[in-house]
């Protein structure tokens, strides 16, 4: 099944949790160190490839000059971080730094491209908050039985908004959210609890453990989708849900005004190639993948919802408007963190030329006369009793 979005409620504000809050991290909490340099990766397209993937190169955009832009990257901040499945040591706060911006420390098989500095947990929030506007207002779609839900798994919980909110929603359930980056709150609700796992390897839950698992915006991240679901699948009890937000990254337009060249175009094309280069797809939606890896796992009733998410409030329909307002935003809040990672590590561009491209993609999110959407899509599937 598919629709549009729903009309938006006012969600909860993230940085409000209504539970009762946990004592904050002693002052004595280490403080974020940088290693002198990034972690391996592949070695950038070269210029051939590059053009053979319809990618234009740095000089077509530092050629065209915008107005410089004054951006302020923050600081890196931490909170409380609790872990079951690894031990805390000084390591994980050694941050890996690639063009001023620092990423989680050397784990697993991780890589995560999202920064996890303080201006990208600022943009986080947006992002949180636009999901839950497109979602209209609600933290899931699947039927949940709010008596039945005693155990949930938030999977890549990131700053850990949806956990906390989903805490105070269900009080009376033990909410884990996992992550590669301790960069969750101090003050968080008494049945939160955060944990270091990296979602690409096994998880460490014996069968049959959680009553809801979450997975949510993990574009970029998974290096196989299948084992993610069928993971997910053995840790759900039967009759439990699991639920997947996930989004496609092509920019499309219905009436032609993202054009073949412009920034918002190549934007999606960059992040494809990202996505085979790094072995991690930014192609989720147009791959289907998510009802593909529920259907593999074994996963039955499943439903999903496919949603337009507009950039900027140009839309005519009032809720698509203030989607697009919303998702705007967020992307804007940190549009250079967005593409450093990638832009860095598959095109080996220069902070410099990073730069000038974000300038334009602005130019163009702004830009009432374009009229740019993206997909995503909310799929959930029930375990067999």
């Amino acid at each position: 099944m598919s629709s549009s979005a729903q009309s938006p409620r006012s969600p909860k504000s993230p940085k409000s949790p209504t539970g009762k809050a946990t004592s904050p991290a002693p002052a004595t909490s280490p403080a974020p160190a940088t290693s002198p340099a990034p972690a391996a990766a592949p070695a950038p397209l070269s210029a051939e490839a590059q053009n053979a993937a319809g990618i234009l190169p740095a000089t077509h955009w530092t050629e065209q000059p915008l107005p410089e832009e004054d951006v302020n990257d923050g600081a890196s901040s931490l909170g409380s971080f609790n872990s079951t499945t690894a031990s805390i040591s000084s390591s994980i706060f050694h941050y890996r730094e690639v063009h001023g911006r620092t990423y989680h420390a050397e784990m697993g098989r991780a890589e995560a491209w999202q920064p996890n500095d303080q201006r990208h947990l600022d943009a986080m929030e947006l992002v949180h908050h636009a999901v839950m506007v497109t979602l209209g207002g609600k933290l899931f779609s699947s039927p949940l039985e709010p008596k039945k839900v005693q155990k949930v798994l938030d999977v890549a919980t990131g700053a850990g908004l949806w956990a906390i909110d989903f805490a105070d929603e269900f009080p009376n359930a033990e909410v884990i959210g996992t992550d590669v980056s301790p960069i969750q709150p101090s003050w968080v609700p008494p049945n939160v609890k955060f944990e270091l796992e990296d979602c690409n390897q096994e998880w460490t839950w014996p069968e049959n453990t959680f009553d809801f698992v979450n997975l949510r915006l993990l574009v970029g991240i998974v290096d196989d989708w299948y084992a993610l679901f069928r993971n997910a699948y053995r840790v759900a009890k039967p009759g439990s849900y699991v639920e997947s937000y996930d989004t496609g990254c092509h920019m499309l337009s219905d009436d032609g005004t993202v054009k073949e060249g412009s920034a918002l175009e190549q934007w999606g094309k960059v992040f494809r190639e990202g996505g085979k280069k790094l072995g991690r797809t930014f192609t989720i939606y147009e791959e289907d993948l998510q009802r593909k890896g529920m259907e593999a796992a074994g996963f039955v009733d499943i439903e999903f919802k496919d949603i337009k998410l507009p950039y900027g409030g140009w839309h005519s329909d009032k809720e698509l408007a203030e989607i697009g307002v919303w998702w705007k935003m967020a992307i804007e809040a940190d549009l250079e963190g967005y593409v450093n990672y990638i832009w860095n590590n598959v095109l080996g561009w220069t902070p410099d030329e990073a730069k000038a491209f974000t300038r334009h993609v602005r130019r163009d999110m702004n830009n009432p006369n374009i009229h740019g959407y993206i997909m995503a899509r909310v799929a959930w599937g029930r375990k067999p009793e």
